[in-house]
């Protein structure tokens, strides 16, 4: 079986963070190994409390996994401080595994997930070994310093970050003002597709984010090629934002297990730009 890692923090609620990314490996036939970065209280209505894990015990964890496990992919997801991510970027380095990064900044209700100084080490240390980055429109914002408000500029900000040394860059248009669609730009160096789906209007979105950077992480583990694992992505978490569970009385979890229990949705895929 195809092993995979996430890095990144706890959510209390289950819909979000270690949580959502080991029930979407699951999911996609692959098996889940985790480092925990942080420990978060927080439910659909909002993170509580944040409690970063000490680097050393971040540093334990992540040689633990890497020493014992063949681990085909790897994501992080929330990683808080700018010591963290040193110590992640330094010892993912010295393994050859495709590493998804998903700049997780803040949270669906508003709270900070990553300290001011740790976005400088996101930037230099870490974002050079990725192989793919999933920033939504705010995150991309805040790596590039640009303006997005299209998709000329979502294009442009993708490229911006092919320069810090990311292999594939996906700008999520879903916080585009007034798109009707969900449109993700798609940026390589040799390539640039969109992959787009109907705009689903719902206050149940905690946790996409990891969930479709999850699911590309369990599809890349198993060699998949990269523009049917993104259409993949983009239709497991289409599913799961499709189906919800209804659970809590704010931003509520999308439902990890509509995938397969509902028929595929479509996903266009084209390069007409």
């Amino acid at each position: 079986m195809n092993v995979t890692l996430t890095i990144a923090g706890s959510d209390s609620g289950g819909g979000a963070g270690i949580q959502a990314d080991l029930k979407t490996f699951q999911e996609l036939g692959t098996f889940g190994t985790s480092v925990i970065t942080a420990i978060t209280s927080q439910n659909t209505q909002g993170v509580h409390a944040v409690h970063a894990i000490p680097v050393q015990d971040v540093e334990s964890q992540l040689k633990a996994v890497l020493d014992d496990f063949p681990i085909q992919a790897a994501k992080t997801g929330m990683l808080f401080s700018a010591a963290i991510i040193t110590t992640v970027s330094r010892l993912m380095k010295a393994h050859n595994i495709p590493l998804v990064v998903d700049p997780v900044m803040i949270a669906k209700g508003g709270a900070s997930l990553l300290q001011q100084e740790a976005i400088t080490a996101m930037k230099t240390e870490l974002l050079p070994l990725a192989t793919v980055i999933t920033p939504n429109i705010p995150e991309a914002e805040v790596l590039t310093g640009m303006t997005i408000v299209d998709d000329a500029t979502m294009i442009a900000a993708g490229q911006a970050l092919l320069t810090i040394g990311v292999k594939v860059a996906i700008i999520k248009g879903g916080h585009l003002a007034g798109s009707h669609t969900a449109r993700d730009i798609i940026v390589s160096t040799d390539d640039i597709f969109i992959v787009e789906t109907p705009f689903i209007t719902t206050k149940d979105t905690h946790g996409t984010g990891c969930t479709f950077s999850a699911a590309l992480t369990a599809e890349l583990a198993k060699g998949t090629a990269l523009r049917e694992a993104v259409t993949i992505a983009k239709q497991f978490i289409q599913a799961a934002i499709q189906h919800p569970l209804h659970l809590g009385s704010g931003h509520g979890p999308t439902n990890h297990a509509a995938y397969h229990n509902f028929e595929k949705v479509q996903v266009t895929l084209y390069d007409d730009l």
